[in-house]
């Protein structure tokens, strides 16, 4: 009678303890953090709580990547900062609304989730995450592209400005090309190219240059003169002159 009783008594379910989240949380991002969550909430009997676990880390996930790729490309951000400190906060959560439960379930006799299972559930979170991730940038990048529009300035010299038309109007970029034109930008020497784009203030624009231009004072000088003929050209509006190589996300210099 004494074994039933002690096989009746113990829980059943296999659970995920405090490591798990560790290793789950910092390979596999934050929808492995919902889905041990998930899993620990059923085997605990709290089956409410599961739908929250789930849109948390959804809505991290989205809020974590959207953050990450916001971050301006001339600022160093060390890429470790930021699965350390979801992890730290899954673990956090554990140990706040779980742990003590966890606990009673293992002294009880429950069973823990084999590390290779933990292993496996990162890798699969992880391979959805960057899945999804890629394909709404891809998905980004081709709206986007969709969008850019190209004026070519000049008979004899071809000058090219780039432009999002669902940020700016056609009109407006022609107002800065004649603004180029009148300090002497837009030349006879030497075709040029930029990306114009708008903000709250003013505009916006990114000009390619060679790597090492960005150092050289001789080299700026242009660049610094005509930010300040443009703001002359545009008294109400604010004029920002970013350097770019190799290509436009990568700016190594802003001239506000």
């Amino acid at each position: 009678m004494n074994e039933i009783i002690n096989e009746e008594i113990i829980p059943e379910g296999k659970i995920y303890k405090g490591k798990a989240f560790w290793v789950g949380s910092f390979l596999g991002g934050p929808l492995v953090i919902g889905y041990l969550f998930a899993e620990n909430f059923k085997v605990l009997g709290q089956p409410e709580k599961i739908k929250w676990a789930w849109i948390i880390s959804i809505v991290s996930t989205i809020v974590i990547f959207y953050g990450a790729f916001e971050i301006p490309e001339n600022i160093n951000f060390p890429n470790q900062i930021i699965p350390i400190t979801y992890t730290l906060i899954a673990y956090g959560l554990f140990k706040k609304f779980q742990e003590e439960k966890v606990n009673e379930h293992i002294k009880r006799g429950g069973v823990l989730y084999s590390w290779e299972k933990i292993i496996g559930v990162s890798i699969i979170g992880l391979l959805v995450t960057l899945g999804t991730v890629f394909g709404i940038v891809y998905a980004s990048d081709t709206i986007k592209q969709a969008n850019i529009s190209t004026k070519t300035y000049g008979m004899v010299v071809k000058h090219e400005i780039d432009y999002d038309t669902t940020n700016i109007s056609e009109q407006e970029v022609d107002e800065i090309a004649a603004g180029f034109r009148e300090t002497g930008f837009f030349d006879f020497s030497m075709a040029k190219y930029v990306y114009v784009y708008k903000n709250k203030e003013g505009y916006e624009i990114t000009i390619p240059i060679f790597k090492g231009t960005e150092n050289s004072t001789t080299g700026l000088q242009p660049f610094i003169e005509l930010r300040d003929q443009m703001d002359t050209y545009f008294p109400n509006k604010s004029i920002e002159i970013k350097l770019a190589v190799d290509y436009l996300e990568n700016v190594v210099k802003v001239l506000k």
